[in-house]
């Protein structure tokens, strides 16, 4: 569904008059305003399949922080691995490349330790690797990137609309103060089953994420 579309369904709902365009009036923009934080709140409420992502790093040699292109900060890494030696990436903090780069002097090889390390002058985030690369290897990153605002009319949603359409709904019903019979309260008890219907849905995409075996 796309943002106009979103947009028309919370009016219709809300029994105002459709727009071509959610730039056209005051209130179809505060609606769009409505739609985007939803939809955030819908995003950070699960890894949804639709978000998915593979992000792939080719190092350079002697250089150690790389940023994830295209994932901004809320970025949530799944899995990191060096396709070069088919081997993981294994997840440390920033106390231990400190050590290893600020008062060692840091290994180089092959890569297989990440942290994340800031964000680059995009606001992507950024991730520190170790051993320090001694040439070129590819990286890549499993990942869950969120959908940014939704701006121009005819960008799809990613996520499943259903939560988000309700859940601007529920908003809209508590700005606007009066219902014609139906309350903001409900309303968001209703955009909360639908989207915990969403998300067990979705959950099932991927059984083998939320299986544990022993090793």
């Amino acid at each position: 569904m796309t943002y106009l579309e979103l947009v028309n369904g919370v009016l219709r709902r809300l029994r105002e008059n459709q727009v071509d365009t959610v730039a056209e009036t005051s209130y179809s923009v505060l609606i769009g305003d409505f739609v985007n934080d939803a939809k955030q709140l819908v995003e950070d409420s699960h890894s949804w399949s639709a978000l998915r992502t593979a992000i792939d790093i080719s190092t350079v040699s002697g250089t150690s922080v790389y940023a994830l292109t295209g994932a901004g900060q809320d970025v949530e890494v799944r899995e990191a691995m060096n396709t070069s030696s088919n081997g993981r990436l294994n997840t440390q903090n920033r106390s231990y490349m400190n050590k290893y780069y600020r008062i060692n002097t840091p290994l180089s090889g092959t890569p297989n330790e990440f942290a994340f390390s800031g964000t680059d002058d995009n606001g992507d985030i950024t991730v520190q690797v170790y051993p320090l690369p001694n040439g070129i290897y590819n990286l890549y990153f499993d990942a869950f990137v969120r959908q940014p605002d939704l701006t121009e009319d005819a960008t799809r949603l990613k996520v499943p609309y259903n939560p988000v359409l309700q859940l601007a709904l529920a908003m809209a019903l508590r700005e606007r103060g009066e219902t014609g019979g139906q309350s903001a309260a409900e309303q968001f008890a209703i955009a909360d089953a639908v989207l915990s219907d969403a998300v067990a849905f979705d959950a099932n995409k991927y059984e083998e994420d939320i299986l544990f075996t022993a090793v």
